[in-house]
């Protein structure tokens, strides 16, 4: 059965401390794409971001297919499944897409992303991280009190952060107490949390059992084995994935998982590809958990909207057998505000707008003023300019006057004209909007806004 927020989308209400839009006073942003033929048109202003329709589509069912063609190349159908991270956007309206494809849940990082997509209406979270402030237990165990169709998997990685949870669940229902899954996380040496070894993880595992609490499996995060992807990278993260096989099995030997198929939880963008082809499939025959299957969870939530940088680099999809690549979804427009100097132009976009933790944005369209001063022209491609440097609220972009191989628009751009930039990075470029423009070439469809 499909998976629903437990509630309907609430309308996005857009007003003019919204970037990208020119309004004099609140309105629902559904309402602006009556009689708006193109981003062009209406209130739609500069900065602005815009996301294709047909590409979070397509991404969506290119991983919906990817997590249940694992499951059945591994004999084990079904038993793979999707609980993207929703801390890339953040928003409901991207997230409901995602669960009509069939995802378990969302996965969130921080409890305030917990109370978020709870408020969504979703009943299904992994809250990928230790929860260490015990006032923040209270409010999970209040929660689950309050809804009992509630659920709620996170991490523990110390006997410490296990103790807390079992003081802030003393005296909670056996019906919260099997509501809330405990997974033992697994890390790497230099990486980021997780117990560092197997022994640990067992008897943390052992103690979880102990306590009462309901023990689910085992979780962890390939992305600290390595950056890049290169064969020996994959070949690492498939080491470490591995052991997270031998520690579930492990589990299941001992019986100690409380209730259901041990899971095993993984898999962000960067090696989805090694996560699908490692962790699925049943336990080998005359091992100590022969007959079971792990519950696989994946995780990876950056793959919604894809880039044209890190994600696009690292390719991972290419590597997955018979899928489909993932198509860039996200564009940020600006305007040309100044061409100070030949070659030099400079747009009226900056850190505020793009992420450059990873990368900086690459240049893909220019749009030139046609000669009324208000007409946008068709877009041009943009093959040999490159984005330099970011200010706050300024893009630098060097392109090469002299280049043979310029159109005379794209050579010499000029103030007023519109330039798009593909981003590297997803999880870093929606913090810095309220709403996004979906469109359908450059026909909007509707707004959807992130909860950050």
């Amino acid at each position: 059965m499909t998976e629903r927020l437990e509630r309907p989308l609430e309308p996005v209400v857009v007003g003019p401390r919204t970037k990208g839009l020119r309004l004099r006073g609140e309105t629902a942003g559904d309402g602006l794409m009556i009689g708006t033929a193109t981003v062009d048109d209406g209130p739609f202003g500069l900065p602005i971001l815009t996301l294709q329709t047909g590409s979070l589509d397509h991404n969506v069912a290119v991983m919906a297919t990817a997590v249940r063609a694992a499951g059945e190349a591994a004999g084990a159908p079904g038993s793979v499944e999707h609980a993207p991270h929703v801390k890339t956007h953040m928003s409901a309206q991207i997230f409901a897409r995602q669960l009509a494809a069939g995802s378990w849940g969302a996965t969130v990082a921080t409890p305030n992303q917990l109370r978020v997509v709870r408020d969504w209406g979703t009943r299904r979270v992994l809250l990928a991280n230790e929860l260490t402030d015990p006032d923040e237990i209270i409010w999970v165990r209040d929660d689950l009190e309050r809804d009992e169709g509630a659920e709620l998997w996170l991490y523990v990685d110390s006997v410490e952060g296990l103790t807390m949870l079992s003081r802030g669940l003393a005296g909670a229902s056996d019906d919260v107490r099997a509501r809330l899954g405990v997974l033992v996380e697994i890390g790497v040496a230099e990486g980021r949390t997780g117990v560092r070894s197997t022994a640990d993880a067992l008897g943390l595992a052992r103690a979880v059992r102990a306590s009462g609490l309901t023990l689910r499996g085992v979780a962890g995060y390939e992305g600290s084995v390595a950056g890049e992807s290169t064969p020996e990278t994959r070949e690492q993260v498939a080491d470490y994935l591995r052991g997270l096989r031998d520690v579930a099995e492990q589990l299941v030997a001992e019986g100690l998982v409380s209730s259901g198929d041990v899971v095993v939880s993984a898999g962000g963008s960067a090696f989805v590809d090694v996560v699908l082809q490692v962790l699925p499939g049943p336990f080998l025959p005359g091992g100590p958990a022969a007959g079971h299957a792990p519950r696989v969870v994946v995780r990876s939530g950056s793959y919604v909207v894809h880039d044209h940088g890190h994600y696009q680099h690292l390719d991972a999809f290419s590597r997955v057998p018979g899928a489909e690549p993932l198509r860039p979804a996200a564009t940020v427009w600006g305007s040309v505000v100044s061409v100070p100097e030949p070659g030099l132009v400079l747009v009226g976009l900056g850190r505020r707008d793009v992420p450059y933790d990873l990368d900086l944005p690459t240049a893909l369209w220019l749009r030139p003023r046609a000669d009324d001063g208000r007409t946008l022209g068709a877009p041009l491609e943009l093959p040999r300019a490159t984005v330099t440097d970011l200010n706050d609220e300024h893009l630098f972009l060097r392109i090469d006057p002299d280049a043979p191989d310029l159109a005379p628009e794209t050579a010499h751009p000029h103030p007023g004209d519109v330039i798009g930039f593909g981003i590297s990075h997803p999880c870093t470029l929606f913090d810095k909007w309220r709403v996004g423009i979906v469109v359908d070439g450059d026909r909007p469809l509707g707004l959807v806004s992130f909860d950050f």
